[in-house]
């Protein structure tokens, strides 16, 4: 293969900006998948990318922004599976097995009743290669707000993500790190709905972290590995795909499934290692 040719996927404006898309969601997706594994908030994660569908229906019916109404669902879904789980018996866990699945089937319903013009497999896998600059523009907007947080508020969300007892005794404000982290998962979420879409998304919100976890043991190590991991699976992902001729998206996401089984396999070697010396 010639050097022309392996810079063909380059040189075309909708690669572009399927690129410059990648690089704009892939920090704060693996910023937040961090504290989603150390959490164990990643079914969190998915009841929110299902959630917000029924959002963005509604919004198209009404006339208003598809992201306003993704995001603004999307936090009432989080907020009111935390507030079952609080106030009965059922885990939080199942609560947000029954809530995703109900939105979820709540907006597939109001898609099929309502004619809209949005394309339903846009919605759920997104579109990388139909990014427009409006996108950029958005999904770069939310991206710096959420990234900017994390990093100013790591070290107190890392406490929350730990102790939350501990978190509440040392004075910092648990509810406001708690629903701020929310609030970050939703905007994140819908960040992304223009190029993983909502099904795949949860990928980016959770692989990342896994990955990181598996490979390092300081939490700082964590936050960069699991940046550099999501930006060159997502980057490798697309590139691959335009000479593949599959879509991005389930590309970069089996990308990303693939390291985390090779970061498995050198975490147990190494295990077998030091039990074998031990």
């Amino acid at each position: 293969m010639d050097t022309q040719t392996l810079f063909l996927p380059f040189m075309f404006p909708f690669m572009q900006n399927a690129f410059l898309i990648c690089l704009i969601i892939a920090v704060p997706t693996a910023l937040l998948s961090c504290f989603l594994v150390m959490k164990g908030w990643a079914l969190m994660g998915d009841a929110v990318s299902h959630a917000v569908l029924p959002g963005i229906v509604l919004a198209y019916i009404f006339g208003a922004p598809l992201l306003l109404g993704a995001f603004v669902v999307g936090m009432l879904c989080a907020v009111a599976t935390g507030f079952l789980a609080n106030n009965s018996r059922v885990k939080q866990d199942t609560v947000m097995g029954v809530v995703f699945s109900g939105m979820f089937a709540l907006g597939i319903v109001l898609y099929v009743a309502f004619e809209t013009n949005a394309h339903l497999d846009h919605i759920l896998f997104g579109n990388v290669l139909g990014v427009g600059a409006e996108d950029l523009r958005l999904s770069a907007a939310i991206s710096a707000v959420v990234v900017a947080g994390i990093v100013l508020k790591w070290k107190d969300l890392l406490l929350h993500s730990f102790d939350p007892a501990q978190a509440r005794a040392a004075g910092l404000p648990v509810g406001l790190l708690h629903y701020g982290l929310l609030a970050a998962l939703s905007l994140t979420v819908v960040a992304t709905l223009s190029a993983t879409g909502l099904i795949l998304a949860i990928g980016l919100l959770i692989a990342p972290g896994a990955i990181a976890f598996l490979l390092v043991r300081r939490f700082a190590h964590m936050l960069v590995v699991s940046v550099l991991v999501s930006l060159c699976a997502m980057v490798a992902g697309v590139y691959l795909s335009f000479f593949i001729d599959s879509a991005p998206a389930p590309t970069i996401i089996l990308i990303l499934t693939l390291v985390f089984l090779i970061a498995l396999s050198f975490r147990l070697a190494a295990k077998r290692r030091a039990d074998a010396q031990a």
